[in-house]
C-alpha cells in the first residue's frame, strides 16, 4: 500500500510516521504544503492512501485538488471540533482528531481497507466541506503550551517557555532546565509534549532531549555525521543531534 502524510506540522508528520510504521506501514513521503504537494502529484504516481492535514502552512489542503484530479483515499488529520467532524462522517469522510491515538487511526485504516476489497468507491464533496471549514467556521490558531506549573513542596512555581532551555528524560523522568541554571521535574513525558510545545521554538535533537532555538549558542560538527548543540547555560551532558534528524534539525533552523 502506498501512503503519504500531508501536514504542515513537522513533529505531528514525524509522530504519524513512527505510528504508521510500528503497525506495518511505510510512508513513501511527507508533503508540508499545497505548492510542494502538487509539484509532487505532478511527478508522482498518485498513493493509495493520503493523511490530509486541512490547515497548510500556505492556504488549505482543498486547493489541492482544485488543481490536481486526485483519485487517491483520503484520512482526515485535523484539530476541528465536533460540527465539522460530523459533516465529514456524512460526506464518507474518515478522520483523525489530533493528537492522533493509535486505536482510532487503526480502525480509520479498517475501514479503508474494507472500501478497497469491496471496490466501493470513496467520494469527497471537497466544496462542500471547504465551505463548512471556511465559513461559518473559522479555524483558530493552534495554541501551543506557553507556561509550566511545577510543584515545589507546598508552593506552586509558574515556568514561562521563554525561560527554558531545554526539556530532557532522565532515569524515567521529564525534566525542564531554565535560564535559571535549574531543573524541575515535570509529570508529562516527552512524547505527550510533542503536540503542546510550540514546532517553531521547540527541537526534539534525539529520543532524550528538546531544545529551545533560542537557547543555542553553537553548534559543533560531532562524529558519525551528527551534531552537538551548546545551549547558554545547560553543561550536564552532552547535547547531540542524532544522525537521522540532522536534515531536519538543519531545515528547522531555517
Amino acid at each position: 500500500m502506498k501512503v503519504i502524510i500531508i501536514e504542515d506540522e513537522k513533529p505531528s508528520a514525524r509522530r504519524l510516521q513512527r505510528m504508521l510504521d510500528k503497525i506495518g506501514i511505510q510512508t513513501e513521503t511527507m508533503l508540508h504544503s499545497v505548492e510542494e504537494s502538487v509539484s509532487w502529484f505532478q511527478e508522482n504516481e498518485h498513493p493509495d492512501l493520503i493523511f490530509l492535514d486541512i490547515q497548510l502552512s500556505d492556504g488549505l489542503s482543498f486547493e489541492i485538488f482544485d488543481l490536481i484530479d486526485v483519485k487517491s483515499a483520503i484520512i482526515f488529520t485535523t484539530a476541528y471540533d465536533e460540527y465539522a467532524l460530523q459533516a465529514f462522517k456524512l460526506n464518507s469522510v474518515d478522520y483523525l482528531l489530533k493528537p492522533i491515538d493509535a486505536d482510532e487511526m487503526e480502525q480509520a485504516l479498517k475501514k479503508f481497507n474494507s472500501n478497497l476489497k469491496t471496490k466501493q468507491p470513496i467520494t469527497l464533496n471537497f466544496d462542500d466541506i471547504k465551505k463548512l471549514l471556511v465559513n461559518p467556521i473559522e479555524r483558530e490558531e493552534k495554541e501551543y503550551k506557553k507556561r509550566f506549573s511545577i510543584k515545589i513542596g507546598q508552593h506552586l512555581k509558574l515556568i514561562s517557555i521563554e525561560e527554558i532551555e531545554c526539556i530532557y528524560s532522565e532515569n524515567k523522568g521529564t525534566y525542564l532546565y531554565t535560564t535559571e541554571g535549574r531543573s524541575y521535574l515535570v509529570d508529562s513525558t516527552l512524547e505527550q509534549l510533542e503536540e503542546e510545545l510550540q514546532p517553531e521554538v521547540f527541537f526534539r535533537v534525539n529520543r532524550a532531549f528538546y531544545v529551545n532555538i533560542n537557547a543555542i549558542r553553537d553548534m559543533i560538527s560531532y562524529t558519525n555525521s551528527r551534531l552537538q548543540i551548546k545551549l547558554q547555560s545547560y553543561k550536564e551532558q552532552d547535547v547531540i543531534v542524532a544522525r537521522e534528524r540532522v536534515k531536519d534539525f538543519k531545515n528547522w533552523l531555517e
